[in-house]
Parts: structure tokens; sequence; C-alpha cells
């Protein structure tokens, strides 16, 4: 892979990595909204909101577009939904293997 699609990727991924940002994607899954909804769904400052709106803009995983005195927000590629779906599997196994390392773990004790 060249450095050029490399720091592609790696911009899109530490976009992705914050909770408030995941939180606008999942507000984002049902489909284009505008950023007054985002804010009201992700319980934020419209500051900081815009903010992350913005890194994730950025890195071109959403774009917006202006309605009237609105600004809308979407997802320009839902394939993006997919990764976090893959990045939530991935958290859901390690888990069950680590419930699994402690409970044998407790039934070798007894």
């Amino acid at each position: 892979m060249n450095k050029e699609t490399l720091k592609t990727e790696a911009a899109m991924f530490s976009a992705l990595a914050h909770p408030l940002r995941l939180k606008i994607l999942e507000k984002l899954h049902d489909g284009p909204c505008c950023v007054c909804k985002i804010i009201q769904y992700v319980g934020g400052e419209q500051s900081n909101v815009s903010h992350h709106l913005a890194i994730l803009r950025k890195a071109n995983i959403v774009h917006s577009e202006k309605k009237g005195l609105e600004v809308w927000y979407e997802v320009t590629d839902p394939e993006i939904f997919r990764i976090v779906d893959l990045m939530h599997g991935c958290i859901v196994l390690n888990l069950k293997k680590s419930r699994d390392i402690l409970n044998s773990l407790i039934r070798s004790v007894k």
C-alpha cells in the first residue's frame, strides 16, 4: 500500500476514535439529519458537536449541505457502518473470550 493511502486510512480511523463521533454516526445511520437533531441526540454543546462533525467531514466520512437556515449532515459512504459494526463484533468476541477464560479460572479454583 502506498504512503498516501496509509495516511488516508489512518486519518479515517483517527476520526472514528472518539465516543461522540461514533454517537454522531449512530444518529446518521438512519439517514441525513439536521445538525440541531444531532446535537439533541448526542446531548452535547453545539460548539463541541460542530467540532467533531468538522473532524468527520475532514476525514471525508460525512458531508454537509445547507438547506435554508439548517445544515444537514450525511455519511458519504454507508460502508463506514460496516467498519463500526465489525469493530463492535470484535469487542463482543473479545469480551466473550475473556468471560470464558475467567469462568474457567473460577471453576479451577473451586
